[in-house]
Order: C-alpha cells, then sequence, then structure tokens
C-alpha cells in the first residue's frame, strides 16, 4: 500500500462524488470554519481531487481525450463495446456533444464551484493566507483544462448569485485571468514537496502549470481554426523563466530508469513527479475515486486463461476478470514507430509479436518465458496487415471466442496492475498518474528555445533533450538524428509522455492534428479539414442547463 494522508480519509471521497451541483447553497455551508484541523483539510482535499473521478482523470477523460491524438485506438469484438461510438468518434475525430468523454466539461465547472464556496468561506478571493493559495491554484487548473478542451469558458472564479446568469468568457480572456491568478498565488504556495503535499498544489506545480500555458499561448490567443506551427508566441521567453524557476529551484530530477515511475508503487519517491494525481483502492476504495482502469483496456483481454507453455496458469498480471471488456485499446502504427531510439528503454513498453510472463518481484520486468492461450502462443499482430475486420467501419476485429481478434494490434504496458487488483478492487489499480513532470518542464524548455525564446543557463534544445533520454539510457540527438528539428521535438514527446496528459495538445501546437493516423482520416475524411475540431463540443447536458449558450462552431 502506498502512502495516502490519513487526513483524506475523514470524508473526501464523499465531498467529492457528492458535490457536482453547481448551484451550492452557501447557507448551508459553515459560518464559521470548523477548529478540527481534520474537518478542515478534509474540506480542502475535496478541492484538491475533483479530477479523480470518472469523468475527469478516469475513463472518460482517456476516451474522449486520449483517444484524439495519435497514441491509441479502440476496437470493438463481435459488436461489444461499440456503445454507439462512445470510442471511435474520438479516435476518428467525429465527436459528438453526447458523446460521454466530452462531458469532463460539468465535472470541471463543478470543481471550480465547490472550490469557490470554500474560498469564500475562508474569507474570499482576495484573502492574503496560504490557505487559500492552493485552492486558487487547484482552481486555476480546473479553468485552464476547460479552456484547453472547449475554448471559450465560464470564468467561474466567484460563488454566482442566485440571479447572476452565467456566460462563456473567450478564450483569451480566460488565458489571460489564468496568468494573473498563477502569479498571484505563487509567492504564497510553499516550497514543500514530500507526502504531505503529494497530490495537492505548491509552487512547483503552479509553475509548471504557468510554463504550460505560456507555451500554448498562441493557440489560446488565436482564432482556433487559424493556428499553424508558426503561429507567434510572444509568450517564449517567459515559458522559459517558469521552467527556470523550477530547473534552478526545485528538488526534481528526471532519475535514471523509465519503467519503474509508472509501477503500481509509483508515488511521492519519484522525482521526476511535479504534480500527480494518486490512487490507492487499498485504501480509497474500489471506485473510480480510489482507482483507474488504464491497463485493463490496454492488455489481453482474456489474461484470466492464460498459462504457460505447460498448461499451468501463468499469472502474468494476475487478473481474474480481464475478459469482461479488457483489451480494446491497442497501439496505432504511427505511434509504435516512433520507439526506434537505440538502448531506450521506452521501447520495451511497446508488446508486440511473442507475449512474455511478467516477474512481480522484478519491477514486472519480461521474463523468457512465453505466455499461451488456448495451447497457442500468444503473439500480437500488425493491425495494418489484419484481415479479419467483421466490421471495419466500426473497427470490429470480430468475435471474441477467436485467438486472432484478441491477438489484432500491438499494446502498450506502461501501468501494469497489482497481481490481485482486479479480483480485489473490482477492475480498478493503484497506479499514480502524472500530471506534471520535470521531463516535460524540459522538453518545454527545449521547445520554447527551439522556437525562438532565449536560451539560458547554457541550455540547448539538443542538450535538455538528451537529459530526458539519459533516463532511460537512449541515444542522444547527434548520434541518431544529427541536431534538433520540429519533427524531433513532437516525436520526443510522444515517446516520453505516451498516455498521459498532453497529446492532443502537442498536435494541435504544432499543426498535426488533422495529419493522417491509424485509420481515422479513412472512416472521417472530414478529419483532414475540419479545423473547428480543434475544441471539443459543449456537453448536452451543459447546453441544456445554460440554454443562452452557443454550441462551439461545427457541432
Amino acid at each position: 500500500m502506498k502512502y495516502i494522508n490519513i487526513l483524506f480519509l475523514t470524508g473526501v471521497l464523499t465531498l467529492v462524488c457528492a458535490c457536482t451541483d453547481l448551484d451550492t447553497d452557501i447557507d448551508s455551508q459553515y459560518t464559521s470554519y470548523p477548529d478540527s484541523e481534520i474537518a478542515v483539510n478534509a474540506k480542502l482535499e475535496g478541492c484538491y481531487y475533483y479530477m479523480r473521478n470518472e469523468a475527469c482523470l478516469g475513463r472518460n477523460y482517456w476516451e474522449g481525450v486520449m483517444l484524439q491524438g495519435d497514441e491509441i485506438m479502440a476496437l470493438c469484438m463481435d459488436g461489444g463495446w461499440y456503445d454507439n461510438g462512445r470510442m471511435l468518434f474520438p479516435e476518428t475525430h467525429d465527436l459528438r456533444y453526447d458523446t460521454p468523454g466530452v462531458g469532463q466539461m460539468s465535472d470541471l465547472m463543478s470543481g471550480c464551484t465547490y472550490t469557490n464556496t470554500i474560498i469564500s468561506e475562508l474569507g474570499g478571493p482576495t484573502l492574503d493566507d496560504p490557505l487559500v493559495a492552493p485552492l486558487r491554484a487547484i482552481r486555476a487548473f480546473y479553468l485552464y483544462m476547460m479552456m484547453d478542451e472547449y475554448g471559450d469558458t465560464p470564468l467561474l472564479n466567484h460563488v454566482l448569485d442566485d440571479d447572476e446568469e452565467m456566460v462563456r468568457t473567450p478564450r483569451a480572456e480566460v488565458a489571460e485571468y489564468i496568468e494573473s491568478e498563477l502569479l498571484a498565488v505563487i509567492p504564497q504556495l510553499t516550497e514543500e514537496n514530500n507526502a504531505d503535499t503529494y497530490g495537492r498544489p505548491n509552487k512547483w506545480m503552479a509553475y509548471a502549470l504557468l510554463a504550460k500555458l505560456y507555451l500554448n499561448w498562441g493557440v489560446y490567443t488565436n482564432d482556433i481554426t487559424t493556428v499553424t506551427y508558426d503561429t507567434p508566441n510572444p509568450k517564449l521567453d517567459d515559458c522559459i523563466a517558469a521552467c527556470d524557476s523550477i530547473i534552478e529551484h526545485g528538488p526534481f530530477e528526471v532519475g535514471t530508469g523509465y519503467y519503474k515511475k509508472f509501477l503500481p508503487d509509483n508515488g511521492v519517491q519519484i522525482k521526476d513527479f511535479i504534480y500527480a494525481m494518486p490512487f490507492d483502492p487499498e485504501t480509497l476504495g474500489a471506485s473510480y475515486d480510489g482507482g483507474h482502469e488504464m491497463d485493463r483496456f490496454l492488455q489481453f483481454r482474456n489474461c484470466n486463461s492464460t498459462t504457460d507453455k505447460d498448461g499451468n496458469p501463468s499469472g502474468p498480471w494476475g487478473f481474474q476478470n480481464t475478459s469482461n471488456g479488457g483489451g480494446i485499446w491497442i497501439l496505432t502504427p504511427e505511434a509504435v514507430a516512433r520507439y526506434n531510439l537505440p538502448g531506450d528503454e521506452r521501447n520495451d513498453m511497446i508488446s508486440t509479436g511473442y507475449q512474455y510472463i511478467r516477474d512481480y518481484n522484478n519491477e514486472y520486468q519480461l521474463t523468457d518465458e512465453i505466455l499461451y492461450y488456448e495451447g497457442e502462443p500468444i503473439v500480437y499482430t500488425d493491425i495494418t496487415t489484419y484481415d479479419g475486420w467483421q466490421d471495419f467501419s466500426t473497427l470490429d476485429v470480430g468475435p471474441t471466442s477467436q485467438a486472432s481478434s484478441l491477438m489484432a494490434g500491438y499494446r502498450l504496458a506502461k501501468y501494469p496492475c497489482e497481481e490481485n487488483c482486479y479480483s480485489q478492487y473490482s477492475k480498478k489499480q493503484g497506479n499514480d498518474i502524472p500530471i506534471f513532470r520535470y521531463a516535460d518542464i524540459l522538453l518545454t524548455k527545449a521547445e520554447a528555445i527551439y522556437r525562438g525564446g532565449t536560451a539560458t543557463r547554457g541550455d540547448t534544445p539538443a542538450s535538455l533533450i538528451n537529459e530526458v533520454r539519459d533516463c532511460s539510457g537512449a541515444a542522444h540527438v547527434e548520434a541518431v538524428e544529427g541536431t534538433v528539428t520540429k519533427q524531433v521535438l513532437i516525436d520526443e514527446r510522444g515517446r516520453e509522455f505516451i498516455c498521459e496528459m498532453w497529446r492532443r495538445q502537442d498536435l494541435i501546437r504544432f499543426g498535426m492534428f488533422e495529419d493522417d493516423w491509424g485509420f481515422k482520416n479513412t472512416l472521417n475524411p472530414g478529419a483532414k479539414t475540419e479545423l473547428w475540431r480543434r475544441l471539443m463540443p459543449v456537453p448536452e447536458g451543459v447546453m441544456e442547463t445554460n440554454t443562452n449558450w452557443s454550441q462551439n462552431p461545427g457541432y
């Protein structure tokens, strides 16, 4: 069991699960703040962990946002998991306003609203109190995520009056507000980065968010349909300064060894993690607030029926129930092709061809024992040459009783489960999900310099990329590509941050969101030209509640 602050156990899950009403009644809250430290922290942490539910940083988030990138594709099997296109539409850039994965907006709005009530109880948004600063920082993060995904968003920075109409603020103004808010709270935020601050906003989290905001400034302050890689960005030097604040003063490092950062026991000891969302179903419960299901969808569907060569149960991942909906996310061919650097430990995450049993006692490393299913080796096959389609229009590879269906496509082994998480925790796993990493700060600075920002500390794009590669043992830029290019930058981000938070955003910033990958442009030719799809549609429920709003163009 990993460390989870005991104060969280006193009622935060109840707060997070229950507080989804955007019209929170302040009169129902404390008129004076409770004296109990446990009660205070429970209310504060109710603000910090809003993204840990299913709609935000859970399954719906990964479906709605991650599947829009060039990393993962979702398959169907014998009609199962089509679910009215809930995964097909994001991966083919054909989102609808009622697609489940677009629904994070209401939860992010609710997170802002709940945070506003707590700030109000503490004395108001202008209160010069270190207790309020992390609340303002997490609210800025929620606003940032909304603005990044949906464009114009309500500027929820106060408790709405009963008769106050909620309106959408232009995206550029939201970006400017987030910048001003972060600059205001950074001096008040703690520099501590330990078990007591893990998963909570501190100074380094705020600087990382500021750097992310500045790197995408040109995207956020221009018409999204006109944005290209060459769109001017006047904030590049500010971006570099935010990165340097972390590089020069923060307690972070990329470390040595990539794969171990994402194992079930990851946590505060990972010095690459600036800000992460902690999960632990053993402590927090087998719900979407306690665990997530990344590995369930990435692994072999019938893991519970796999064996060694002699027919003995292999327990390769220890799953008891993976046949219930597992194994439908595969890697795009383009993602697989990026893992080509000599000596790169990250290459070992890409599961192609023959599959092997993992050793739980040795950091989940692969053994040399082949994995079997129904008496035959498990051999993952190239999806581009797959000829057993039951219905290509829905990416249906055929029945689950057919071994070739189960083995279609290459997989990602980045977030392996604990041995018994499926049987004990209802398919929920406890690997913490990183949001901001030190490696991202280094690659952000590299990109800002490459785009024309002023270099500092003697850093160059190549030296910063090489520092990231040293963690996984990958060959340096000079030995492989020779020099840094736009493609080197976007490919390195793809290798380092696969299945994290940022690929959709990166592709838009690099002008590559409409590029051809997987089967996206084959199944939806409009994806090549419909530039308005760089914004997600406002969810159906939000539009029904806010009848004064207009839907995003094109939807």
